[in-house]
């Protein structure tokens, strides 16, 4: 039997004299030999010469767009390049699961600055160290307002599709009712909201911008929910939080998001993270690790994971949640981030990304059919209408070398962040008006 182990064979042969066994392939005798698998379909192996130019030839099948207007949930934002000197460190790459403290307290204190900063971030009381994606947040979040005589969840269906499968997946595993507050011309619809809340849900999800770009009118939403007895969950874009209110600020109970905007590259849609927090009340239903702070034997600063036992992460019958771990890596890289860029750098991002944004669809709106789907107030994504098919519009202008918005709803969703400037923009309406013109021409 072929294995691989990376150790010498003077130290197998010690390993298998401890454990009274003659070779390795003893290790498997319990497994049934019709299960064991004796060889393997593998190529031959190559130098390193030979394997970087082999990858190198993959990678060159790929389209990078160096002029991007889709968001959608994954965004093309400028990266500072102190973020991946400081989190490309072999300390942070490399780091293991910080359940022992006395050796992990750079670990411990990279998550615990990370959790204050989401704190601050969403004007919440506390946060964990992340989870695996924004869409798993957002079923998490739900479970933690479940209570046993009060359950149910209303999600705004203006929220993001991926969100609302992965939360309605979560919902059915445990039998958690699971409902769509419906739109009205892409925002929730508060009459709806009403009528829905009479069932009595344990929670109220809503995603401002939502997935059409809107700014969805918060605050009733969030007073609808807690006259009705229930919590209001509120998932953000965290680089609008640098010009908007907060969830804190609107009374919700729990914020959540993807972090990817938060110096992570867009990378074929991972590894990204969720950030979950809320106010001190759920604090102890956090899923996940929690690091705290705390003083060691001689009075020191140290930091520990607190709040939970380990058990909460291994015994699974008895957990609140199948969260066991963090995306450490990923959260370092935000927390990173926000530290380069300072309050101030990102509000300046924000308004880049909606400056941007309302001068895109001031443009398109000069062309014919292109105008806005509608008239609410959007921070960096909106909705148009488009004359031509949208996939066919989106084929050619790829072909020019620019990612255009996203086919939705018979139009396009487009996105602007703080790259996506002025000639970029222009570049983008002279393509478009070109794509028209053949159209026309043929």
């Amino acid at each position: 039997m072929a294995s691989y182990v990376p150790s010498a064979p003077a130290e197998r042969r010690a390993m298998l004299e401890t454990l009274g066994l003659h070779s390795m392939a003893d290790l498997y005798r319990a497994v049934p030999p019709a299960a064991r698998v004796t060889t393997l379909d593998l190529p031959a192996g190559k130098s390193e010469l030979e394997a970087a130019e082999e990858i190198g030839a993959m990678a060159g099948k790929n389209t990078v767009f160096g002029s991007v207007f889709r968001g959608a949930g994954a965004y093309k934002h400028y990266i500072p390049a102190v973020v991946k000197a400081i989190t490309g460190s072999e300390s942070f790459v490399t780091a293991y699961t910080p359940y022992q403290a006395e050796i992990s307290q750079g670990v411990l204190q990279s998550i615990f600055e990370y959790q204050t900063q989401i704190c601050e971030l969403t004007g919440m009381d506390a946060a964990n160290a992340s989870v695996y994606d924004g869409a798993t947040a957002a079923a998490e979040a739900v479970f933690m307002c479940q209570e046993r005589r009060h359950t149910g969840v209303l999600a705004a269906a203006t929220a993001a599709p991926q969100v609302l499968e992965v939360m309605r997946t979560y919902c059915e595993s445990r039998g958690v009712p699971f409902a769509l507050l419906p739109a009205k011309d892409y925002a929730v619809d508060p009459a709806a909201l009403e009528e829905l809340l009479k069932a009595g849900p344990a929670c109220v999800f809503v995603q401002s911008p939502n997935y059409y770009g809107v700014l969805e009118d918060v605050q009733p939403i969030v007073d609808a929910a807690h006259a009705a007895g229930a919590r209001a969950i509120l998932s953000v874009n965290p680089i609008s939080l640098g010009l908007l209110k907060t969830p804190g600020e609107y009374g919700a109970d729990i914020a959540v998001g993807e972090g990817q905007p938060l110096g992570l590259p867009m990378s074929f849609g991972g590894p990204y993270l969720g950030f979950m927090a809320c106010k001190q009340p759920l604090m102890r239903k956090l899923p996940g690790r929690i690091v705290g702070q705390t003083t060691d034997s001689r009075g020191s600063r140290c930091f520990v994971l607190t709040l939970q036992a380990r058990e909460q992460h291994i015994r699974r019958e008895k957990a609140s949640s199948n969260i066991c771990s963090n995306e450490a890596l990923c959260a370092m890289t935000a927390s990173v981030y926000l530290a380069a860029m300072g309050p101030g750098g990102l509000r300046r991002a924000a308004e880049s990304c909606a400056g941007h944004a309302h001068y895109l669809a001031a443009e398109l709106g000069k062309l014919p059919g292109f105008g806005l789907k509608t008239g609410k107030p959007f921070f960096h994504e909106f909705l148009t209408g488009c004359p031509v098919d949208p996939e066919l519009l989106c084929r050619k202008l790829e072909a020019r070398g620019i990612l255009p918005g996203l086919p939705v709803e018979g139009g396009i969703l487009w996105c602007c962040t703080e790259l996506n400037r002025k000639p970029q923009i222009d570049a983008l309406i002279a393509a478009i008006r070109e794509v028209l013109q053949d159209e026309t021409a043929v």
